[in-house]
């Protein structure tokens, strides 16, 4: 007689600072330069526990200075993007993947700001907006503690807005995040 016993599940915590770049950006915004839609640096980290099973839960926090701006001494004087998310994750579980690169979906809602400002005041901003992230990526431990985390995300803002300049088209802001990191595990 076979007898069916559960196994205890464990969960591991994740520490993930990230350096990344933002690409096909859209916003509804005055962007004097045209830089939305360019590439900009995007860094910040995330903490996790994900189960040796399919899911987990994530925080997720990511800042893109100068995110309106294509280069400094320009129209814009100061901008920035910043993203404040938290995400059901679902990775193939530890028992197919055996400690290897282990691939995952991410899903999620939070906040993004945007702050903006220019030299003649016209174009400014300072909004907190409500978002969504939607992604994936791998994590690929390199030994018990430690590993490497590759991530592409895609964040949208919840609300559509008149385009400034172009009232009869409404946009959403939003961008992609491309980005990697170092992954702590505990």
């Amino acid at each position: 007689m076979t007898l069916f016993v559960p196994q205890r599940a464990s969960a591991d915590w994740l520490f993930t600072p990230f350096l990344g770049t933002t690409f096909g950006g859209e916003s509804p915004f005055l962007d004097l330069e045209r830089a939305t839609g360019t590439a900009q640096t995007i860094f910040g980290g995330s903490v996790a526990i994900q189960s040796d099973k399919i899911f987990g839960l994530e925080a997720d926090f990511g800042t893109a200075p100068r995110f309106f701006e294509r280069s400094s001494g320009g129209l814009v004087t100061r901008s920035d993007l910043t993203t404040l998310t938290g995400n059901v994750l679902a990775a193939l579980p530890l028992s197919v993947t055996r400690e290897s690169l282990r691939p995952y979906v991410v899903a999620g809602a939070g906040w993004m700001h945007v702050g903006i400002a220019d030299r003649a005041g016209f174009g400014s901003v300072d909004s907190t907006i409500a978002a969504i992230d939607v992604g994936g990526g791998a994590i690929g431990m390199l030994s018990t503690r430690a590993g490497v985390r590759f991530d592409l995300r895609h964040f949208r803002s919840l609300s559509a807005f008149d385009k400034v300049l172009q009232p009869t088209q409404t946009v959403h802001q939003s961008f992609w995040r491309l980005s990697f990191g170092v992954t702590l595990r505990y």
